[in-house]
């Protein structure tokens, strides 16, 4: 029996005059519902958030929302039509639903290009100051502003050092008290490789923002001193653009040697800060300090509505006090320029402002796409059609009242009190690490589909736009603004959600410090400086993957391990996996593995240990071919002969969310059913999912008996081979010939197109002859046969290419250091070597075998390693040491959206 409804129980629309309304809650296909002075029926099923007509609607006249145009209509749409858009109907088709859609869509996405009217401009005004404006509990930083936290912050300058703050900052975990909130690590992804990336200066002004910070008590930077990025290059930057880094205590390290004793000198370093740092008192401060990020993530439709709306309020009051709030998100703002500049400051404000949004557009075409490619499939599961929408929704963190007085690049300090916007991309990590850089103390971020984001030294409010969300996901957020979708007036929402601020920026813990996890992502490098290679890059075709033919070698060593037969099948190891679908995900992923390994499950039915693959990718970032690298990569790693048992773990709201691996891997014939799943925000919050986890690992492992170990030939062995730096002709000459020794014998070996060994003629001439080394196998690409392959790679980066190198299939990595040791693989065991003096002389210790003495031995010496590590004897001190690290790559045509 079809339900009937007066309208105002079950939908809400945000302006009087819009023609499509948002549905708050599940609405079945006959669902009758009242409004104003008529009935009307819905057509089908519209899930919450999703919209329906509520007057008639011709083809070509505008949908709108907030009384802006977001489509045009295809079809005749009577009131009672779930109105839909083609985007959203390929979201929803790889979901698991359990009601028809409808067979087309009937409206088309239509993005209105915003014309700035100079001649009729007018300046905006601001919301008056308070009389008496209010203080806080903080610290005083004097020229570096109010802290809101006191930390200890290691920032790695560079992605080479990203493992080491982190194994440092691991030395002192669980170490706060009163006045001192713990010592953490900045790790990203950039500056690491050789060249020069578009995002240095970017990159710079945010390590320099950070060491800064007022929530930083005293911070230690750490490099080698040979990336594009190095310690070197930030003390010029900090001394010519003003910073005032000896505000505070503060140290420069370059590794130059042993991994452990670096890290002891670090330890030292830190343990020197921590009393005079755990000394420095809250006093009262004036809210004239309090520089608030506004930022939303993991939107759904009621974003605009309750969340954003309460946030941009509480803005507006932290402006009247003195203080700034500052608005960020670029791509997210496409579509609903004319709203951010109904009250703007003066002119000059106003092309700035769109001369960013031009710049990043400009950006996004040089990779082959646009704004479009920025919602989510979770913002599309909750409502969000396209991005007209989504950035009608972030829009609304600017209340009305409240005037734009100036717009600033990405992490600059911001200038003066009052209401900012930050160039950044829609990736919610990446544009955070830059508000923080330019100052901000306290993030408030809204989350309609419950975004976990924390960063580690300034404390995140999180803001959930929908009291259901809330409710499932309490434990890990900190306010409902889904209370003013039940009729709870904004303005007393807003002081609610004020005196929570003033009680977290005193000192007390939001939910995500509660909780104990956070990430970093600093604006990823952009591959393109124009549009010149865009044609090329997109008809480029992958390679073919069949082996290349090598110069066979008649006299091949007798060498066994001990491999674990497995199937029909042998592996040189068997390892439980736990695998983030988003950046999200990969805290609570590192939470699971951590658990699992303490637990020793799995221990008894030979599952050596439980690896978790922690990256940046699948969500704030372009489609097309990146995402084809992204999905290729990870199923590579479920697939994978190292995993016995793996579990996908979704954040909830992400392009690649669960659902998006089920339908790939039943395109490619792999059976769902054999991996677990898990997911952080369906599932109800962190520990909800990390019990899930456990519980599948104990079910899916206690079924299973220890694989028989069997002496295997070297026929077995599937090695990845790279090199960094110099590498001496005798050790590419040992290279060769333990090439040519494994695939002579039916082996396999992967070179990435991007080793110095492909550049020695030493090498290529004795493995390929006369033939030119290409690519045999894309990036990231399964190989098929046994053979010798040249996997292609786009950029220079080391651990994107030892993560490809890793999703091939390859089950032991060895990699010659011509300058230093570099990170392991979490997964896949890399041996590292070196023949060259200087690396012997200052990183001996880091190293799994020194290539000394008589050259001619140097191949028989390095087998035998791989025999070591391949029969489980031995294991290489980078995965030992913890100092490993993973990037998935987003190719040449990756951009952060």
């Amino acid at each position: 029996m079809p339900q009937t409804f007066a309208f105002d129980e079950i939908g809400r629309l945000p302006m009087p005059r819009d023609n499509v309304a948002i549905a708050i809650r599940r609405l079945e296909a006959g669902t009758l519902i009242r409004w104003q002075d008529r009935s009307f029926t819905l057509d089908h099923t519209v899930l919450e958030g999703h919209r329906f007509a509520v007057q008639a609607i011709e083809p070509g006249q505008p949908l709108l929302s907030w009384e802006l145009p977001f489509g045009l209509a295809l079809t005749p749409i009577a009131p009672g039509a779930y109105v839909c858009n083609h985007g959203v109907l390929e979201a929803l088709r790889i979901r698991q639903l359990d009601f028809a859609l409808p067979a087309r869509p009937n409206f088309a996405d239509h993005m209105h290009q915003h014309q700035l009217d100079e001649n009729t401009f007018r300046p905006g005004q601001q919301v008056p100051p308070h009389a008496q404006p209010g203080t806080f509990m903080g610290y005083d930083r004097g020229a570096r502003g109010t802290g809101t936290r006191n930390h200890i912050a290691l920032i790695g300058t560079s992605s080479r050092t990203a493992s080491f703050v982190r194994l440092l900052a691991d030395r002192f975990r669980g170490k706060s008290g009163d006045t001192f909130d713990g010592v953490v690590a900045l790790s990203h992804t950039e500056g690491g490789t050789s060249t020069t990336p578009n995002n240095q200066e970017l990159l710079l002004r945010t390590l320099a923002g950070w060491m800064v910070h007022p929530n930083v008590g005293a911070v230690l930077a750490v490099d080698y001193g040979t990336e594009a990025v190095t310690n070197r290059m930030l003390q010029d930057y900090l001394a010519a653009h003003g910073y005032p880094v000896d505000q505070l205590p503060h140290r420069f390290l370059s590794l130059s040697g042993d991994l452990q004793a670096h890290l002891s000198e670090g330890e030292r370093l830190v343990n020197e800060w921590l009393d005079p740092v755990s000394r420095v008192q809250r006093t009262q401060q004036p809210l004239a300090g309090l520089k608030i990020a506004l930022q939303c993530g993991g939107s759904d439709a009621f974003s605009g509505v309750s969340g954003n709306p309460l946030i941009g309020w509480v803005a507006g009051e932290v402006v009247r006090h003195g203080g700034i709030a500052n608005l960020a998100e670029t791509d997210e703002l496409i579509g609903a320029e004319s709203y951010v500049l109904e009250n703007v400051r003066d002119l000059e404000t106003a092309r700035r402002f769109l001369d960013m949004v031009n710049r990043f557009q400009e950006r996004a075409s040089w990779h082959g796409t646009s704004a479009e490619g920025n919602p989510s499939g979770g913002n599309k599961y909750r409502g969000l059609y396209n991005i007209i929408l989504k950035s009608i929704g972030a829009a609304r963190k600017r209340d009305p009242q409240v005037r734009l007085d100036y717009a600033i690049d990405y992490a600059v300090p911001m200038p003066e009190p009052g209401y900012c916007f930050m160039d950044s991309p829609g990736n919610d990590l990446e544009g955070i690490a830059g508000q923080v850089a330019s100052g901000c103390n306290l993030i408030y971020f809204t989350t309609g589909n419950g975004s976990i984001t924390n960063f580690p030294f300034v404390p995140t409010i999180k803001v959930v736009t929908t009291s259901e969300r809330f409710q499932l996901l309490k434990k890990d957020m900190d306010f409902n603004a889904g209370a003013y979708l039940e009729g709870t007036p904004m303005e007393e929402m807003g002081r609610q959600l004020f005196n929570l601020t003033l009680k977290v920026i005193s000192g007390a813990r939001s939910a995500g410090e509660r909780a104990g996890h956070s990430q970093v992502s600093v604006w990823r490098n952009w591959p393109q400086q124009d549009a010149s290679r865009l044609e090329g890059l997109l008809a480029a075709e992958d390679p073919d993957g069949k082996p290349l033919p090598i110069q066979q070698d008649p006299q091949i060593p007798q060498a066994t391990f001990s491999a674990l037969q497995v199937g029909t099948s042998h592996a040189a190891d068997q390892v439980g996996l736990i695998l983030p679908t988003s950046l999200c995900a990969a805290q609570v992923a590192r939470l699971a593995a951590e658990r699992l390994n303490a637990s020793g499950v799995g221990r008894q039915q030979g599952i050596s240990r439980f690896a978790t693959l922690l990256h940046t990718e699948g969500c704030g970032v372009s489609g097309g071919m990146s995402e084809r690298l992204y999905g290729r990569t990870l199923i590579g790693y479920l697939t994978h002969p190292l995993v016995k048992t793996a579990l996908l773990l979704e954040h909830g709201c992400e392009k690649t969310h669960n659902d998006y691996f089920r339908t790939h891997l039943e395109e490619l014939g792999v059976d769902p059913g054999q991996f677990g799943w898990a997911s952080v925000q369906m599932d109800g919050g962190i520990e909800k999912s990390l019990e899930r986890v456990e519980a599948f690992f104990d079910g899916a492992l206690a079924k299973l008996v220890p694989p028989p170990s069997q002496q295997v030939g070297i026929e077995y062995l599937s090695l990845g081979l790279l090199s960094a730096g110099p590498l001496p002709d005798p050790a590419a000459a040992a290279f060769a010939r333990l090439t040519r020794w494994i695939v002579s014998a039916g082996g396999t070996v992967v070179v990435p197109a991007n080793a110095e060994v492909l550049k020695s003629a030493v090498f290529t001439e004795s493995v390929l002859g006369e033939r030119r080394p290409t690519p045999a196998l894309a990036h990231g690409q399964s190989f098929e046969n046994p053979g010798f392959y040249i996997m292609d790679t786009p950029t220079e980066h080391w651990v994107e290419t030892l993560t490809g190198l890793g999703a091939t299939g390859v089950e032991l990595l060895l990699a010659h250091a011509g300058e230093h040791p570099l990170q392991g693989h979490p997964l896949v065991p890399l041996v590292q070597v070196s023949a060259t003096a200087p690396v012997l002389h200052s990183y001996r210790a880091d190293l799994d075998f020194a290539l000394e003495g008589d050259a001619a031995g140097w191949a028989q010496q390095l087998l035998q390693v791989l025999m070591d590590v391949a029969s489980r004897r031995q294991s290489p001190k980078a995965l030992t040491q913890g100092n490993t690290d993973f990037q998935i790559t987003r190719g040449l045509l990756g951009i952060s959206m």
